[in-house]
């Protein structure tokens, strides 16, 4: 599971910018080092902790090497960085003669493997390492360092703890079971399971948005041919990327590109229009269509203003009856430069009622709730920004939320056993079965909360996940 050796890596691209630097970790790192480089003054085994040292390799370069003594080093061991100049060749002979000398290429991710089995972090900060180096939006750097922090691991700490602590008690009962004494109070266990269980669906509850966040939210643009779905894709991204022309059904296909609106990056999809069609490919076109509208988390239905009342109505019922309860939906009245249209609001799904003139109000029957589309013109860029802040108001941004966010597919499926492992304790509670199914049930959700963090793993878990690391880190 760890291997004692002393390993090498480069941590950056060569040739990529002006200095490359190479990682050494392991107990005969500062060995290595001086018998690679030579220095003006002492010898790296000589450092005491953190120092900086100037260098030459002889005939090849002249480096500075960073040196670190355990435990004060990013895995816990004694180790080096050698900066030295970008180019292949530099570094390239660097890393033969280190392989010369006895150091072992590291394995992808080893580095902070070998700083999570130090101790140095627990596994979800490790993962959020990773998740850190991939981020590419503001919102995703925000998830991945409260991560890094460790706050994300104390909340699953202390909801483990209230488990292991009842447990504790189930258990104890166990070993006076002859004696009939009873130390937990019933429906003061069944409360904690309550209480225990609402806060893992809530986290289970955080994957949705953790996971569009991390990869991207994906809107989808949809709508009745020549509505204006391209001209709008084209319109936010400021760019042509999608073909447009006034010919129905020319999107058969579904277009996709990113960008980033107020820190969160959004994936936007142009789809082929929804209507009834003989064409084999546009059929096909159309059915991607709703696989799109079904899977995205935003969902902008784009309505024609030039279409009649009911047109737009049909548009509307069509979308309506595919997304689903906890998708959003904004409604963008396109070419209100021609027709003219009053102000609108972003809604979900499961809460929008029309009850302007001009539709029909049994699209939905939740009364009391009026929502008139966005007007917009995509082709004279009016009413954009009205769309943007609709689009932010969606609740990917993540405000000013501390809570944990659960990015992580291993973390969710772990927080589904637990969800499972305490509704089938508070089953066995509610039915007075024996104490030992009720421990083992408690005994079972607390091994999975504990593998989100590494409390409890293995090495073929571990190989996973470091597998999916880069080399030098």
């Amino acid at each position: 599971m760890f291997n004692q050796d002393t390993i090498y890596a480069p941590a950056t691209p060569v040739g990529s910018g002006a200095v490359s630097v190479i990682r050494i970790s392991g107990p005969s790192s500062l060995e290595f080092v001086d018998k690679l480089v030579s220095f003006r003054k002492g010898k790296a085994v000589e450092s005491k902790g953190y120092e900086i040292k100037f260098g030459e390799i002889p005939g090849l370069d002249e480096v500075l090497v960073s040196l670190y003594r355990a435990p004060h080093s990013y895995t816990g061991e004694d180790a080096a960085e050698i900066s030295c100049h970008a180019s292949a060749y530099v570094v390239g002979e660097i890393l033969q003669r280190l392989g010369e000398l006895g150091c072992r290429m590291a394995d992808p991710g080893e580095f902070t493997r070998r700083a999570y089995l130090n101790g140095k972090m627990d596994l979800a900060q490790a993962e959020a390492v990773a998740d850190l180096i991939a981020a590419d939006s503001q919102a995703a750097h925000k998830l991945a360092f409260s991560q890094l922090k460790g706050g994300y691991s104390e909340e699953f700490r202390q909801l483990r703890a209230q488990l292991v602590e009842l447990a504790s008690l189930v258990e104890l009962e166990l070993d006076f079971s002859e004696e009939e004494v009873e130390f937990a109070d019933r429906s003061k266990i069944s409360e904690l399971l309550d209480k225990a269980r609402v806060k893992v669906d809530s986290l289970k509850a955080s994957y949705k948005v953790g996971n569009a966040v991390k990869s991207g939210v994906p809107v989808a643009i949809v709508g009745a041919p020549n509505s204006g779905k391209s001209t709008l894709l084209n319109a936010l991204l400021g760019e042509d990327r999608a073909i447009v022309s006034d010919i129905p059904g020319t999107t058969r296909d579904t277009v996709e590109e990113t960008m980033v609106l107020e820190g969160v990056r959004y994936r936007f999809i142009d789809t082929a229009g929804l209507r009834e069609s003989s064409d084999t490919i546009e059929q096909l076109g159309i059915g991607r269509s709703l696989e799109k509208l079904r899977s995205a988390a935003i969902v902008i239905c784009v309505l024609d203003a030039c279409d009649s009342p009911s047109a737009r109505t049909e548009v509307v019922r069509q979308v309506l009856a595919e997304v689903s309860r906890d998708q959003k939906v904004i409604f963008a009245q396109n070419k209100c430069d021609l027709m003219g249209s009053s102000p609108g609001l972003v809604c979900d799904s499961a809460h929008f009622t029309h009850q302007a003139p001009d539709f029909d109000p049994s699209v939905c029957d939740l009364a009391g709730f009026t929502h008139q589309p966005i007007p917009i013109s995509a082709l004279k860029g009016e009413g954009l920004d009205d769309l943007r802040r609709a689009i932010g108001e969606c609740g990917f941004g993540l405000g000013s939320s501390d809570g944990a966010v659960v990015t992580s597919a291993r973390h969710y499926q772990a927080l589904c056993e637990a969800s499972s492992d305490l509704g089938a304790a508070s089953d066995a509670l509610k039915a007075k079965l024996p104490g030992d199914l009720l421990a083992e049930d408690l005994r079972s959700a607390i091994r999975a909360l504990g593998s989100i963090f590494g409390e409890i793993t293995s090495d073929e878990l571990l190989g996973e996940i470091f597998s999916k690391f880069c080399i030098g880190k």
